[in-house]
């Protein structure tokens, strides 16, 4: 049965995530707020956000930043 949320990040109801996605608080308001489509624009963005800074995501620091975009993305973009 699919998990129907309201999407904070699409401002609609659509289908939510099937388990938590990332870990922790934000995580949980990942889970609670943001739905599969707008989780799959954020990983298409990720992508390129990496990509054009040259991100290493084994570096704490690299992933923080990432982090930061990611909640800005979902939650403050629109």
């Amino acid at each position: 049965m699919n998990r129907i949320i309201f999407c904070k990040f699409l401002k609609k109801e659509a289908e939510g995530q099937e388990y938590q996605i990332y870990p922790g608080t934000l995580g949980k308001r990942i889970y609670n707020e943001i739905s599969k489509l707008a989780w799959e624009i954020w990983m298409s963005k990720q992508t390129t956000i990496i990509n054009e800074r040259k991100l290493n995501m084994l570096n704490l620091k690299d992933r923080k930043i990432i982090e930061k975009h990611m909640e800005n993305f979902l939650f403050k973009n629109k």
